[in-house]
């Protein structure tokens, strides 16, 4: 028990920074503003508050989903009308929190609402015994109900040390079967709601990977690269992370051999815009406890 306590507590703490982070992070999210700017924003108040990123800042727009970090020296800028998802996290020692945020440039209040009221609602009937097909159902019926469609086939997930989408998956639709919550579990509610059909698909370049098998490679290059990358374990990390030469010629070798694993981008198959909201929470006999609010 000792050491689950420990555990949860090293959550908790990179909860709380991360909940600092991401309200300071809302308000820059403005026409003009740099995606750079606030990725690098955010990543730099992780470290200063004592954690480290989790994963690289994502921040996705319009009909983007997922994956989508900045490149280096990214000129981008956000645009009047966009969508903007914001998703972040942070680990004390691999123990993760992970929590995502959408700002609305446009006009779209009910598609921003839909998805953190499924997070609402699913928090709502969270405790040890429940079946995550449960929580599917309610995260399904909440976004139906605002018109739109939950992404069947993103899903939320459970937290493990240096682990960011270890089991439970956790549905974001009805499903038959699913995995009964224990006291103890950490796991993230992750709904996206979309105008589209409702699926997404790799539809973009590679700017994410993660180290996932040791194995012998010859290439001095992508030696160099894993050198580089062994602070980060299991966990992504982003191009715009690494200084080196010949650096895209040693991340497809070593993606080649299957030592490391790629992130393409996410985008709604049918071009529908999505909206995402996410929080981390302890699972408890009765109830949880929302770390990252």
């Amino acid at each position: 028990m000792k050491d689950l306590d420990e555990a949860l507590d090293k959550h908790r703490r990179a909860g709380k920074i991360l909940a600092e982070v991401k309200n300071k992070a809302k308000g820059k999210v403005i026409v003009g503003g740099k995606l750079l700017d606030v990725a690098e924003f955010i990543e730099s108040e992780i470290l200063k508050s004592g954690a480290e990123p989790a994963f690289p800042c994502n921040i996705s727009i319009d009909d983007v989903a997922a994956h989508a970090t900045p490149e280096k020296n990214d000129e981008q800028v956000f645009e009047e009308g966009m969508v903007v998802k914001i998703d972040l996290g942070a680990h004390i020692d691999g123990y993760i929190a992970d929590t995502a945020f959408t700002v609305d440039l446009g006009d779209h209040p009910e598609l921003v609402e839909a998805s953190r009221k499924a997070v609402e609602n699913a928090v709502e009937i969270i405790h040890a015994g429940v079946n995550t097909s449960e929580i599917g159902a309610v995260i399904e019926d909440t976004i139906n109900s605002f018109g739109f469609k939950p992404v069947a086939n993103l899903t939320g997930h459970g937290l493990s040390r240096y682990t960011q989408h270890a089991p439970p998956s956790i549905p974001n639709v009805r499903h038959h079967h699913g995995t009964e919550l224990k006291a103890g579990d950490v796991i993230a509610i992750e709904p996206f709601a979309t105008d589209g059909i409702g699926r997404v698909g790799d539809k973009g370049k590679t700017e994410i990977y993660s180290f996932t098998t040791s194995k012998p490679i010859r290439s001095r290059h992508a030696r160099e690269l894993l050198n580089l990358i062994s602070p980060y374990k299991t966990l992504p990390f982003a191009k715009r992370w690494i200084d080196m030469k010949r650096l895209d010629l040693a991340l497809r070798e070593l993606e080649r051999a299957k030592i490391l694993h790629g992130y393409p981008i996410l985008k709604e198959v049918g071009g529908g815009t999505i909206s995402q909201a996410e929080e981390t929470m302890i699972v408890m006999e009765e109830g949880c406890e929302v770390i990252t609010v």
